[in-house]
């Protein structure tokens, strides 16, 4: 995230530099989707089909996601929010309706998570954001024109590009192409440092888009702020549900962890461009807390791993 920003800033604030980054730019936004198809391809080949099901903890965190629509949705229309404070509700339905982000079984991996599990919901979220988007976004914005089967029909195909290419294409490897298999399997963490890498990218256009904002510095930073505040909200409640299922990161990384481009792709097309910069802003919050989280994980693994030399330290 350091890295995709301090970029954007060299190539915006060094003169020089400016015909090498309108050239390059294109090119990351281009390349970008194929980083996505590499993380969920390698991290389909890990899993196994027989374990995606449906379990009582993806019921649960559904209707936490669709009670979260409502508040948002009913408080719109019951005291008819217009102006800025609706751009910035916009911007925080985006964030909620959206559906599990597509790289949170590599994030759950990582965590000692069950990726299967996490997959499964990623791809119940899919079908909810499909349904509500059209039932939802007419009601907020009088403006929005979207038939209900046109647009589901719509937000559909994008789920199919986006999960079941890279799942057919690694379900296919996995059962007739063994040596290519064992091969990606035997690269330990893989697609995690592949969606390090579109990180990097993402992050460097999420600057750029919130730097050429059209938009008020106050009502960014708000959206900023309420990012924040709803990103925190949605892993703690996550994780807290999980916690009665034994699936505390599970929950967390499904109901915290958005597919961002997405929010922002429905933002800019169906509502309010200027909303578009609330998950922008998500994107930073939600991989600093995957970050945090990795740190954590990651630490009290080495402190079981070596619990007497902690020992001798505190001593």
């Amino acid at each position: 995230m350091t890295t995709g920003t301090l970029v954007y800033l060299l190539f915006a604030y060094t003169p020089a530099l400016d015909e090498i980054g309108d050239f390059f730019f294109p090119i990351f936004e281009e390349i970008f989707p194929y980083f996505m198809f590499a993380i969920l391809f390698v991290t389909f080949c890990k899993i196994d089909f027989h374990k995606l099901r449906l379990t009582s903890w993806h019921l649960w965190v559904a209707l936490l996601q669709l009670v979260f629509v409502a508040i948002i949705v009913g408080s719109i229309l019951a005291f008819r929010i217009g102006g800025d404070s609706l751009i910035l509700l916009e911007a925080l339905l985006v964030c909620i309706i959206s559906p599990a982000a597509a790289a949170a079984p590599v994030v759950a991996a990582k965590l000692g998570a069950d990726i299967e599990q996490v997959t499964s919901y990623v791809f119940l979220s899919n079908i909810i954001t499909a349904v509500m988007v059209p039932l939802c976004f007419p009601l907020i914005d009088q403006s929005v024109d979207m038939p209900f089967l046109q647009a589901f029909l719509r937000i559909l195909y994008k789920v199919c590009l986006v999960l079941l290419v890279p799942m057919a294409g690694a379900w296919l490897v996995k059962h007739k192409m063994h040596r290519l298999h064992r091969r990606i399997v035997s690269i330990n963490d893989l697609g995690f440092y592949c969606w390090g890498v579109s990180l990097t990218i993402v992050t460097g256009i999420t600057v750029r888009t919130i730097f050429h904002a059209e938009t008020g510095l106050s009502l960014m930073l708000l959206m900023a702020l309420f990012g924040l505040v709803l990103c925190i909200v949605q892993f703690a409640v996550g994780r807290y549900i999980g916690h009665f299922f034994h699936h505390s990161e599970e929950c967390g990384q499904s109901l915290g962890q958005k597919n961002t481009a997405f929010a922002i792709w429905i933002a800019y097309v169906y509502l309010s461009p200027v909303a578009s910069i609330g998950p922008g802003c998500y994107i930073l919050w939600q991989n600093a807390i995957n970050s945090i989280e990795i740190y954590n994980h990651e630490h009290r693994k080495k402190r079981l791993r070596h619990p007497a030399s902690d020992t001798q330290h505190v001593t």
